[in-house]
């Protein structure tokens, strides 16, 4: 019997140590029952390999899980099955709190303080994370969205990216307005032009969205001109938070656009 068969039984048959060694093999990785998640061992050197979360995941666990990984998320691979990681800036509490209850059926421990160094400008940074548990789902996600443990657009994206949550959370995670203009932009500096390109046909095909690309000093990100800057705001403003609106150039209850403020435009 494989691993795979018993993922669904409620008792695992016990290995003793005369079990035949091909039997042992077979019966490598098995799953104990616990509240919510199933602990994973490997039975030839009884090593605990962390807690497999064998819950569903919802439809709209799936759209917030997807706009954090083209965001700030990071899914992190855990001997055999990935988490998925959050961090973002203690600024953003209400925001991370939000995605915690969100994602609260698949994570373990409450956001906590952490402090980041960044040797670039010489600086320590507190943030909140949280993470969730291992899932196999989230092992998928990973294989679609990772090569060589680096963060990758996948040629698909343009049928994963149909939502307009996980549009939202992007958004929210790594977007943001212009000082200079009613146009809004998504920091995608990691991603090659190749990658950019599928993901601006993801936004016109799915979301009707013109876009461009704008070079900054680490890279490329997506602007959404001014002309298309409302449609934008009005696909995303429902299923933003409140602490979040500041990054919208136009409010679709009131109507009204954001204040311009050409003293500190950054030339972006």
């Amino acid at each position: 019997m494989s691993a795979q068969h018993i993922l669904g039984l409620e008792k695992v048959p016990r290995v003793t140590a005369f079990a035949p060694p091909n039997k042992i093999s077979e019966l490598n990785q098995l799953i104990t029952v616990e509240p919510k998640c199933k602990k994973l061992y490997n039975l030839c050197n009884g090593e605990y390999r962390g807690k497999l979360m064998t819950k569903e995941i919802s439809s709209r666990e799936k759209e917030i899980i997807l706009g954090t990984i083209l965001g700030d998320g990071h899914l992190a691979m855990l001997k055999s099955n990935a988490r998925l990681e959050v961090n973002h800036s203690e600024n953003q509490r209400d925001y991370v709190m939000w995605k915690y209850n969100e994602l609260q059926n698949l994570s373990g421990a409450k956001p906590h303080a952490i402090h980041i160094f960044d040797k670039r400008y010489n600086k320590t940074y507190r943030q909140l994370r949280f993470s969730t548990k291992v899932h196999s789902e989230f092992t998928q996600f990973h294989q679609i969205f990772y090569r060589d443990l680096k963060k990758i657009v996948p040629k698909n994206i343009k049928k994963v990216l149909t939502s307009p949550l996980s549009l939202a959370v992007w958004f929210m995670d790594d977007g943001g307005r212009r000082n200079d203009s009613y146009g809004l932009f998504l920091n995608t500096l990691s991603f090659t032009k190749e990658e950019h390109k599928l993901l601006r046909e993801a936004l016109k095909v799915n979301f009707s969205l013109e876009s461009g690309l704008h070079w900054i000093q680490d890279g490329y990100r997506i602007y959404i001109p001014s002309n298309n800057a409302e449609k934008f705001c009005r696909l995303v403003y429902p299923h933003m938070i409140p602490s979040m609106y500041y990054k919208l150039s136009f409010n679709p209850v009131t109507t009204s656009y954001a204040r311009l403020d050409r003293a500190r435009d950054r030339k972006t």
